[in-house]
């Protein structure tokens, strides 16, 4: 019994230390692979790997914790990571503590040791789109076909140029044009992977897009892009005309039922009320 307690113990004392790693993993898969790479080359941002030696910590650690901080205050280093980023500043990422940085600092030394590091970014293939691949990413964006993990459908929240009808979603941006906004298809098949803002992240997260349905969404994408222009107005005045017209309909149907409601309880007073008033004209 005392030799369980102490193999238990020692089991737990193992898996607490194995979580802080762990947890730096999952932290950089959902936060940090979207734009940069260990070992896999530049995405919007960096590959990290060997940063440390680049940079020293005590920066790295304070810069990650606030980019925009740095920037504003002219730091000299943070200014030409914005300028070969094309502008873009790496956003202050939520619950990105001191501690959290150096955790995470501690993985990128650890994987740029490797031979291969497991961030060293997804395989996408280079060859040239075929119209098999622009259809099939159509139908994954479409929702005509289900993605493999029961991801959402893009258009539930996106639109592009061309869908007819009532087009797509307006709770995100108009994808038209995002081929060339992340300029290629490494950016944008690295964003679908592991999209990190705050809508799209905690769905993802468990319904990832697998790797084979990255590339034809990316080749959809890449096609809405030479279509040129975004979305057509048409579709979303035809959703706030058809709006209009239900809202319409709706207000009619309510007025003649409870006009008829109205009516069934006014009629028995104004009897009753007649007919007490003509018994009391008679007395």
């Amino acid at each position: 019994m005392h030799q369980l307690r102490i193999r238990g113990l020692f089991c737990l004392l193992l898996a607490a230390g194995a979580l802080p790693g762990q947890e730096a993993e999952d932290f950089f898969r959902q936060n940090c692979v979207s734009c940069h790479t260990i070992g896999g080359g530049r995405l919007t941002g960096p590959d990290l790997k060997g940063v440390s030696a680049r940079k020293d910590p005590a920066w790295l650690t304070q810069f990650v914790q606030n980019p925009q901080a740095a920037i504003d205050g002219g730091d000299a280093y943070a200014l030409k990571l914005q300028q070969e980023s094309r502008g873009v500043v790496m956003p202050t990422v939520a619950g990105m503590s001191k501690a959290r940085v150096e955790s995470l600092l501690k993985l990128i030394d650890a994987e740029s040791k490797l031979e291969k590091s497991q961030f060293a970014g997804l395989r996408l293939s280079d060859r040239p789109f075929t119209s098999a691949d622009v259809e099939q990413g159509r139908n994954l964006f479409l929702g005509m076909r289900q993605a493999g993990n029961g991801a959402p459908s893009c258009i539930s929240c996106h639109t592009v140029k061309g869908l007819g009808g009532l087009g797509g979603g307006r709770l995100g941006p108009d994808l038209t044009r995002v081929y060339e906004r992340l300029e290629g298809r490494k950016n944008l098949a690295a964003w679908l992977y592991a999209p990190a803002t705050p809508t799209m992240q905690p769905i993802f997260k468990r319904h990832a897009l697998k790797p084979e349905e990255i590339l034809p969404l990316v080749a959809f994408l890449e096609r809405t892009t030479k279509s040129g222009g975004q979305a057509d107005s048409v579709s979303l005045l035809n959703f706030v005309l058809i709006g209009l017209g239900g809202t319409a309909i709706a207000l009619v149907l309510f007025d003649s039922t409870w006009k008829k409601r109205f009516r069934a309880v006014r009629r028995p007073l104004v009897n009753a009320g007649t007919k007490t008033g003509s018994m009391k004209g008679l007395a």
